[in-house]
Formats: C-alpha cells, sequence, structure tokens
C-alpha cells in the first residue's frame, strides 16, 4: 500500500486539534489515507443508508457509539453532525480524535469551518503526485503520465486509464452533478467539460466556452463553479505586482488531473499523447498540478500559486511561493534542452523583483543547474520545489 505524502501531517495535527477535516475529490483516496493513517480508530460510512439514517434521527446516540472518536466518511451526507461534534469535543477536548472526510462539492467545508472553528484542522487530499505514482509502479514515461494521470485506483488496481477514466465521467455527471442539482441538460454539461478539457493551460474566455458549448454565459460560469467546487477543474489567478505594465487579469483554465483532461479531448492511447496537437498544453497541465498537490500535501490551506503576463506577450508559466520569494517556473515539454528556453527566465527575474529562484521544467531526463535557472525533469520537478521550500530567507 503506497504511503501518501500527506500522512505526516496527518499524524502530526490529529494530535493538535480534536478534529480533522480531509476533502478532495472522488477516488482520490481518502478513505484508504484515513484507514490506513487511523487504523485504531473505529469507521463509519455515512453513505451507508443504515449509518446515515442513525446519524441524522438520533445524533446523539449516534456519537455515543464512539467514546474515543472515529472516522467519519462522507460527512457531507449528514450535514448537521459537525455541531454536535462541536458540544461534544467542547466537553473534553484532549478525549476525541475524530476525523471527518468528504467531497468538496456539497459545500459542507464552509459549514465546518464555522461550527468547528478553532477546532478542526482542513487538509485537501489530490490524486496521487508523480512520486506516489512511482511508488505504485509507473513506468514515469512522460506520455503515460500526461494519459493515465494520478487517480489512485488506475495505479493500485492496475486499470485501463480509459476505462476508469471513463467510469468517473459517468459517475461524476450522472451521479455527482445531478446530486448538486444545479446542472438540468447533463448532456450539455458532458459536453461542457470536453470543450474545457480543450483549453487546459489557456486563458479563460467564458464568453467563447459557452459560445461553443451553445449555453449562456452566465450558464458556463455557474458550470464552471461546479467544476471547481468539485475538484475537477482549478483556475490559476494571475499575478499582479505593484509594476506600471498592462497586465493579463484572466485567469488560466486546467484540470486536478491531467488523465482526466486527456480522456475528455479523445486520447485513448499513451502513443496517441506523443503526436496530439494539445501534448504541450496537457504538459503544462502536469506541472502545475505537480505544484498544486505538493502545497496542499505540505499541509498549505490555500497555495499561493500564480501566472505572469503581460498584455505585450511576456509570460512565466508558473510563480512559485518559497521562503525567500517567488519561484519563476518555465515549462517546455521537449526532451532536448535548448539555451533560448532561459532567456524568458532571464527576462521574468529583471520583471519580478520578488523572483529569488528560476526553473526550467522540461520533457527530458537531464539535470542541470544554469546561470539562469535550473533545468529539471517532470519526474524531478517536486523534489525541487521541497529544496526551494526549505531555503531560509
Amino acid at each position: 500500500m503506497i504511503e501518501r505524502e500527506i500522512t505526516p501531517h496527518l499524524r502530526r495535527l490529529i494530535n493538535q486539534y480534536p478534529v480533522l477535516t480531509i476533502t478532495g475529490p472522488r477516488q482520490s483516496g481518502k478513505t484508504t489515507l484515513c484507514r490506513r493513517a487511523f487504523g485504531d480508530l473505529h469507521y463509519a460510512n455515512l453513505e451507508d443508508p443504515d449509518v446515515r439514517d442513525f446519524a441524522t434521527s438520533d445524533p446523539r446516540a449516534f456519537l455515543a457509539q464512539f467514546p474515543d472518536g472515529a472516522v467519519f466518511d462522507e460527512i457531507q451526507r449528514a450535514p448537521d453532525l459537525p455541531s454536535y461534534l462541536q458540544v461534544l469535543v467542547d466537553e473534553d477536548p484532549q478525549r476525541f480524535r475524530f476525523v471527518l472526510t468528504g467531497s468538496e462539492q456539497f459545500g459542507w467545508t464552509d459549514s465546518i469551518s464555522q461550527s468547528l472553528a478553532g477546532r478542526t484542522a482542513v487538509l485537501r487530499l489530490l490524486p496521487f503526485t508523480l512520486g506516489e505514482c512511482a511508488l505504485a509502479g509507473a513506468s514515469g514515461d512522460v506520455n503515460e503520465v500526461l494519459f493515465t494521470g494520478g487517480y489512485p485506483n488506475i495505479h493500485a488496481q492496475g486499470r485501463a486509464p480509459a476505462e476508469a477514466l471513463g467510469d468517473y465521467v459517468t459517475t461524476y455527471v450522472e451521479r455527482d452533478v445531478r446530486r448538486i442539482g444545479a446542472v438540468q441538460d447533463l448532456a450539455a454539461f458532458a459536453r461542457f467539460m470536453r470543450l474545457a478539457a480543450g483549453r487546459v493551460g489557456q486563458l479563460l474566455n467564458v464568453t467563447n466556452l459557452a459560445n461553443d458549448a451553445g449555453v449562456a454565459p452566465g450558464t458556463a460560469r455557474s458550470w464552471l463553479s461546479v467544476l471547481q467546487a468539485s475538484d475537477i477543474v482549478f483556475l490559476l489567478e494571475p499575478h499582479l505586482p505593484n509594476i506600471r505594465k498592462r497586465l493579463t487579469k484572466s485567469p488560466k483554465l486546467y484540470f486536478i488531473d491531467v488523465g482526466l483532461a486527456s480522456y475528455l479531448i479523445g486520447i485513448r492511447t499513451a502513443e496517441q499523447v506523443a503526436t496530439h496537437p494539445l501534448r504541450g498544453n496537457l504538459f503544462e497541465n502536469a506541472v502545475v498540478g505537480e505544484a498544486l498537490k505538493h502545497a496542499y500535501n505540505a499541509a498549505v490551506r490555500h497555495p499561493r500559486l500564480s501566472f505572469f503576463r503581460t498584455q505585450a506577450g511576456l509570460e512565466c508559466d508558473l510563480l512559485y511561493p518559497t521562503p525567500s520569494g517567488l519561484a519563476a517556473v518555465e515549462v517546455k515539454s521537449g526532451a532536448t534542452l535548448h539555451t533560448s528556453w532561459f532567456s524568458r527566465l532571464e527576462r521574468i527575474r529583471r520583471e519580478i523583483p520578488d523572483v529569488s529562484a528560476a526553473v526550467l521544467v522540461y520533457g527530458g531526463t537531464e539535470r542541470q543547474h544554469r546561470t539562469a535557472g535550473a533545468a529539471v525533469p517532470l519526474a524531478q520537478f517536486a523534489e525541487h520545489l521541497t529544496t526551494l521550500d526549505t531555503i531560509a530567507e
């Protein structure tokens, strides 16, 4: 069984808070993680109708079954339970250890943050990082990475990516989106997802996306909110330093899992990735996604990742905050290093005074340290971020 990178922070925080809350997309491994990390606690799955009925109809009696604490899976299915937990842990905060898990799309973390303010730590678990994929036996080949993605069941159970991701899309659209209730036309929403996947790594233009999907801009914004809330997509916001430049203010669109984006644009084999016109965009998605996972796995609640682009065309694909300043990250999917790739990093370092490190993440295998910055293969990017995280001011 794979030891998840976030595990040390779970074990540290459960000793500091009476309640630990873990959110994240479906099938990111929350249940497996909690049962492994907290095997000494009782476990209750609130998706089970009998368990849910007991928890919602008589919450005090339900909680009395767990005199020392428990793991409550899919807590959003019993939305009033955290209020009863608050009373319980306030009576004896040293006695209890409760772990709550659930998927974000039902808006339950806001209510938990209010009802359990000061009593819970909130962490987010995303699909496997590249390091976790390697522990599960993944080859690390770039095309395989972009095709397969990081959902644990694909790696741990050896499932065919196209089959597993197809099932994921069906389950998400037919079950979760219907339950959310914000989408009436499921077929149109599925088409909208595919069109969004074709825009990974691009500036978000909601009007154009809405026109292509055949829906109103207001509907497109609502559907994007659904995709964000359910950890399908995320928006990378622009960095807006106090400089007198005309800067792009639109966010860029990425998928939490690059394999899901590949599936939605019609890729069914790793060989297709090599010649696909969006390979570079998918590679960029993988790099930005790896940085996002790295931050969440380090227990950063709100990662301040961003990108930079002037309207004159100067761009930095990713700005990653470190203790000594911003790390400017340039992304190139090619496998052969070219000196010209570093020129933009040099301009970015002159343009943004807060940049203290520069990194070129590319599709090759050789690691180099140059004057303009470090060249790092995709598979070693997270390791490099760990090094940057430990640099003192």
